[in-house]
């Protein structure tokens, strides 16, 4: 029976394996177990179980079917995000789902240039998600809470310390933020209780200050392996992850970056293209992890070339971790 399932919501699709006879028991089990096509599954289980069914075709097939109609559904379920400059290098991002009328906003300083974003697309705002406490990240909080009522989100190891917070999620929580799949991950080192929100459906990770386009946070409240750590976490996503920071430090980063890894061709070829875009007052975020990877020197404590270049020789012995606080070192006095 001819169907097409990139044209049908989950629950018809389904509805539509098990009319036709397509199904088999240990497919429909697996993806109800995993939550994968849940409310689907649920729909049409009773059918199933009742034994009205039977498989005419492998499960392969079946599998195919239900891995294409979902590919589908997260492409189309993928958010847009808009950079917002706020004081003198801050970026404020806009988290918009036109399919779902999602609207957040992360990490606003202040509220005035949010707004009027907002106002221009003539959106509202349902959430305000801060990656850590600092006054140039939350400054705009209570204004914008006041006047759109919005939710004020925040980690959880933060949370006495961010102003009218209403939900504190900790690490490794997955929030359903109005569709949008929110994943938590403690990221300290600049603050103790700071974190990153990865939004797996968009491909993007907003960072906050611990990691910068071509450089990380100072720590301030944590200490280099914690900053060494949260890094990993953040660079062991996929490669074509988009990365949202917290300011506009990319051309400063550069300078630093080059003078530790002269001969990255890489880096070379970014630096041209930050100078490009800076000269032309445009921004240089996002990024991906996957350039942050080849250029960015806190990235790359393993790498031997940038060991040299903050006089760290081969045979120095010296662990990851204390490579990557010389680097650190180095540049809070660049």
């Amino acid at each position: 029976v001819p169907f097409s399932p990139g044209k049908m919501a989950m629950p018809q699709l389904i509805t539509t394996l098990v009319a036709t006879g397509i199904c088999a028991f240990v497919v429909i089990g697996r993806a109800e177990r995993s939550g994968i096509l849940r409310n689907g599954v649920r729909a049409v289980m009773g059918r199933v179980r009742g034994g009205r069914c039977r498989g005419m075709f492998g499960r392969g097939a079946i599998l195919r079917a239900m891995k294409q109609r979902l590919v589908s559904s997260r492409a189309q379920s993928a958010s847009d995000v808009t950079l917002v400059p706020c004081l003198s290098d801050n970026y404020a991002y806009i988290i918009h789902n036109p399919k779902s009328g999602l609207t957040a906003v992360v990490d606003p300083s202040e509220a005035a240039p949010v707004k009027n974003a907002l106002e221009s697309r003539g959106l509202s705002l349902d959430y305000i998600l801060n990656t850590h406490h600092h006054w140039d990240h939350v400054g705009g909080n209570e204004e914008l809470k006041k006047d759109y009522g919005a939710q004020i989100v925040g980690p959880a190891e933060d949370k006495a310390r961010i102003p009218g917070i209403d939900l504190a999620l900790a690490d490794g929580e997955v929030w359903d933020m109005k569709g949008e799949e929110v994943r938590v991950i403690h990221t300290p080192g600049h603050t103790s209780g700071h974190c990153s929100f990865y939004l797996p459906n968009s491909g993007a990770v907003f960072t906050g200050d611990t990691l910068f386009s071509l450089g990380c946070g100072r720590l301030f409240e944590g200490t280099p392996a914690q900053m060494h750590s949260s890094l990993a976490k953040i660079s062991s996503l996929p490669e074509s992850t988009l990365v949202f920071c917290g300011h506009e430090y990319t051309q400063s980063n550069a300078k630093f970056a080059l003078a530790v890894d002269p001969s990255n061709p890489h880096l070379k070829a970014r630096c041209e293209e930050i100078d490009r875009l800076r000269s032309g007052k445009q921004a240089t975020i996002p990024t991906t992890i996957g350039l942050e990877l080849k250029t960015n020197p806190f990235l790359r404590a393993n790498d031997g070339a940038v060991q040299k270049g903050v006089g760290i020789g081969d045979e120095s012995g010296k662990s990851e971790v204390e490579v990557f606080a010389a680097i650190r070192s180095k540049k809070d006095t660049f």
